[in-house]
């Protein structure tokens, strides 16, 4: 069942979970939540720093596409992992298809991954004034991406499907047009490691160590959501979220380290009364 036929209906569907996310993360209204974050990403010059090269990293990947057209073929290293794993997606995929299963998944993999990145800020912004949280997310996100940017040009490895016919690419049932919409923002051969599985992975070790239980929760049950999402659609491997699990330890660990070297010293106000 297609349940998404434009980037502009996934953009909505974002910002409108982004907002249930963040009522649900602090268990009241999300909108004062969202004003707090806007306040202090244009009146305190370290966060709004912060958030812009967060966006520039991610931008960089998108030049990343742009990059690898431009260099000399590398070669393809599909062929090593498949001959490590063997059929285990195919496998994985025969095992638990069905086909309300699907736009579920998709919608994870799609919308809810993205709006937990965008409520995880908004939240530690507002539940933890020394910033020292919401540091954390934008050099753990950035991290993740620096680090796998070089992987995804010298060591490209195509998506399961692509390259194994017995594969299905079941995104397709739930975004028909998600080769021509979508690709653009994530190249074929970007498999390792799974950033699906770091970023995701990474919100969960964040969470877990904010001191929001329930979301740390939520947060913890989406990364196992969107690793389950990796297999079932047939585009990463085994080796692409073990990848995905180790560098989403390190970014974690990393990030905390720089977050603390860089306290943010000032209060962030807050909307409490």
């Amino acid at each position: 069942m297609a349940i998404f036929y434009s980037m502009n209906q996934i953009t909505l569907y974002t910002v409108l979970t982004s907002i249930v996310l963040i009522g649900f993360g602090i268990g009241g209204n999300p909108l004062k939540v969202v004003w707090m974050l806007i306040r202090n990403l244009t009146t305190n010059r370290r966060f709004l720093l912060l958030f812009a090269s967060l966006l520039g990293i991610l931008f960089l990947n998108k030049f990343e596409l742009k990059l690898e057209k431009m260099m000399n073929p590398p070669p393809d290293f599909t062929h090593v992992v498949q001959r490590f794993e063997g059929g285990f997606v195919e496998g994985f995929q025969q095992l638990f298809y069905a086909p309300w299963l699907t736009p579920f998944l998709a919608f994870f993999y799609i919308v809810v991954f993205q709006s937990v990145l965008v409520a995880s800020l908004a939240i530690y912004m507002y539940q933890d004034r020394s910033g020292r949280q919401f540091t954390a997310v934008c050099y753990a996100v950035m991290i993740n991406y620096l680090v796998a940017i070089p992987f995804y040009l010298f060591l490209p490895v195509n998506e399961v499907w692509a390259h194994d016919p017995n594969v299905k690419f079941y995104m397709l049932e739930a975004f028909p047009a998600f080769e021509t919409m979508y690709r653009g923002l994530s190249g074929l051969d970007n498999c390792l490691p799974s950033l699906h599985t770091s970023i995701s992975v990474t919100m969960a070790l964040l969470a877990a160590r904010s001191g929001n239980k329930r979301w740390a929760w939520f947060a913890g049950i989406n990364a196992a959501i969107i690793i389950f999402s990796i297999f079932y659609m047939g585009i990463h491997w085994l080796t692409d979220m073990l990848g995905g699990l180790v560098l989403a330890t390190f970014a974690v660990a990393l990030a905390y380290r720089l977050a603390d070297l860089k306290t943010v010293r000032e209060r962030v106000p807050s909307v409490r009364t």
